[in-house]
């Protein structure tokens, strides 16, 4: 029911709201909390980036309720086809633990020794609020975007397929400050691929945030494994990329 303008203006206000977000608790973590560091040190602690992202998705997710709501005078979950896929849900989760076989391209793709993404782990606690964050509400909004409000309108105009490959790349290139890697985008578009897929497949969101939350899950799990529990990154290897 809603229009293209209306998912790119979504994006435009989630941009806005990151930025601002990010610069409140900037200021208020100086003010109360880091008195004597510069704004650069701050803006780069992990722990400030991660809770200014929850509170700038949890704005977000008002507007998108606002949005179908109020504009659209329509029920948000059913709106977006979320279509819970009750007991069965656990599948889509099995199938987010096999698209890990995609990061194994990773061997074969010029991957870079550093990424900007590993800052998140350099301490464990950091890592495992990073972790936590993985696997709960990054997938659910990055989800209820792509696949709930982006995935409808190009399947309308273009078709499935069509519709499934343009929500795949810039989901894949959203995540390119992270790595500053095309091998690794290339990686999350075709992670796209299969996620939106099972959304057009199933015709639930839903099922396509199990099966985020399943990759992310397993990724978390077989990098704090290999890693001695988030203490020794330089074991992460393909897991991270």
């Amino acid at each position: 029911m809603w229009s293209g303008w209306d998912v790119l203006l979504l994006a435009a206000v989630t941009i806005g709201i990151l930025l601002m977000a990010q610069v409140a608790i900037v200021l208020a973590a100086r003010r109360f909390a880091y008195p004597h560091q510069s704004w650069v040190d701050l803006a780069q602690k992990p722990v400030l980036a991660l809770v200014s992202q929850f509170v700038a998705y949890g704005i977000v997710a008002l507007y998108m309720i606002l949005l179908l709501e109020v504009k659209y005078h329509a029920r948000f979950w059913t709106a977006i086809s979320w279509n819970w896929p009750g007991i069965a849900g656990v599948s889509f989760m099995g199938v987010g633990v096999l698209m890990l076989g995609l990061d194994l391209l990773g061997r074969f793709l010029p991957m870079p020794k550093t990424t900007p993404f590993d800052q998140f782990f350099e301490r464990p606690m950091d890592a495992y609020l990073t972790a936590a964050f993985a696997i709960t509400l990054g997938p659910l909004m990055e989800e209820l975007f792509f696949r709930g409000f982006l995935y409808p309108v190009l399947a309308r105009r273009m078709g499935a397929f069509w519709g499934i490959v343009l929500t795949a790349v810039p989901f894949g290139l959203i995540h390119y400050l992270q790595y500053r890697s095309w091998s690794a985008v290339l990686i999350i578009v075709l992670v796209g691929v299969v996620l939106t897929t099972v959304r057009a497949v199933t015709k639930s969101v839903a099922s396509s945030v199990l099966a985020h939350v399943g990759y992310n899950a397993t990724l978390m799990v077989l990098t704090a494994w290999a890693t001695d529990g988030f203490r020794h990154m330089e074991k992460a290897g393909v897991f991270l990329f």
